[in-house]
């Protein structure tokens, strides 16, 4: 039988980039013994108040369809909160409610790309970006994120990549799977490039209340970017949240327009209980919130901490995020090959930076997913498997 041509732009490495992962939740459930580091969902549960939210809201009936670009209430909150992030006040008008910043970015490319069009993302890039973009026809070029420069956008590198097919800029700050965040001045150049050559700006700020270092600038809230910014935010790691699929765009009134056409005739909505939870989440004071934060802080630092001066690896310190990216150049071996060898040989899941890119080559990215006990052993357990690699050089 055949199959559309979609088929074909939405697999490859993006989806071969698991197959650790999977393999690593196999031996698990064999019973051996695996840190597993691969992916990035939280470990903790999704505080209390916002399940009970979800539970009354059950209980009273509330199961039917609801308002297809987000209830009012839950857009009037996330405006809110966007204003006070970001200092840029904006309406309920302007926010989409989605299920998850995946769905998210595959909304806003649809509505803003076609066939042929090009979109610069910094890379090493998420995981399932070119297969969202490749599913509207649109291309991805890469902009290298340097391990030299600790994976910091450099702006001349986008100036670069800028051609006569450039629609827009994909940006995440924290960066995933980097963890290293744009500052003032880069977003500042950004914006000045976007402005000059009439780019749209997506701007994924998942990561945002998981920044440690710095401050967060939020890029449509600088002069003359408001106009042409979708912000992409989520409740899936800042509030433990990945399973109850909620994400949201803020975008001029008529992109999200579209993106509400877009959810009618694809989504028809949100679950009303998963959207009064969602409300409680981001209105209710959750001292759960802060108290991850500071764990995941914690857990970047002893990581950090537990692999200084271990042969043959290095902890790239990221500014934010839950990931830590692992430099293990030195051992000689491929990041695919060691990924391997480290799940093999030693039992920790992590994946190979390969899967984000080229510029990630030679790195592994390990999730801050575990206590602090478990991820100091799985930071042995890295050590012992690039000294042996070194030893047997």
């Amino acid at each position: 039988m055949r199959y559309s041509a979609l088929t074909q732009r939405i697999a490859g490495d993006g989806a071969a980039a698991w197959n650790i992962h999977y393999r690593a939740l196999r031996l698990i459930e064999q019973g051996q013994d695996v840190i597993l580091l691969s992916v990035g969902d939280p470990d903790f549960d999704t505080p209390a108040p916002v399940v009970e939210a979800a539970v009354q809201s059950l209980r009273a009936g509330h199961t039917h369809y609801s308002e297809v670009r987000g209830n009012l209430a839950l857009r009037q909150a996330i405006a809110r909160h966007h204003g006070q992030c970001s200092g840029r006040a904006v309406d309920a008008d302007e926010v989409v409610v989605l299920p998850g910043a995946q769905c998210a970015v595959f909304s806003v490319a649809q509505c803003l790309l076609e066939a042929g069009d090009e979109v610069l993302v910094a890379e090493p890039m998420y995981v399932t970006y070119e297969a969202v973009f490749g599913a509207c026809g649109a291309r991805v070029v890469p902009v290298p994120l340097r391990p030299e420069h600790g994976f910091a956008l450099q702006p001349a590198d986008l100036a670069a990549r800028i051609g006569p097919r450039t629609r827009a800029v994909m940006l995440n700050s924290p960066h995933n799977p980097t963890g290293a965040s744009l500052a003032r001045a880069t977003w500042q150049a950004v914006a000045q490039l976007c402005i000059a050559h009439d780019l749209w700006l997506i701007s994924d700020e998942v990561y945002s209340e998981l920044l440690y270092d710095g401050e967060h600038i939020s890029p449509a809230s600088l002069p003359g970017m408001a106009a042409r910014t979708a912000t992409l935010n989520s409740l899936s790691k800042s509030h433990a949240m990945s399973g109850w699929r909620v994400g949201w765009v803020v975008a001029p009134p008529e992109l999200a327009g579209h993106l509400g056409n877009l959810a009618l005739c694809m989504l028809y909505g949100l679950p009303d209980f998963v959207q009064h939870a969602a409300q409680v989440a981001i209105e209710a004071p959750l001292p759960e919130v802060a108290a991850m934060r500071d764990t995941y802080r914690q857990r970047r630092d002893r990581v950090c901490a537990a692999l200084e001066g271990c042969p043959g690896v290095r902890a790239v310190k990221p500014d934010g995020g839950m990931f830590v990216m692992v430099d293990i150049r030195e051992t000689g071996l491929s990041a695919q090959a060691f990924a391997d060898r480290l799940l093999d040989q030693h039992g920790v899941s992590v994946l190979a930076g390969e899967a984000f890119g080229p510029s990630a080559a030679g790195h592994v990215r390990m999730g801050l997913v575990q206590d602090v006990a478990r991820l100091e052993e799985a930071c042995r357990r890295i050590a012992r498997c690039a000294v042996q690699v070194l030893e047997a050089r």
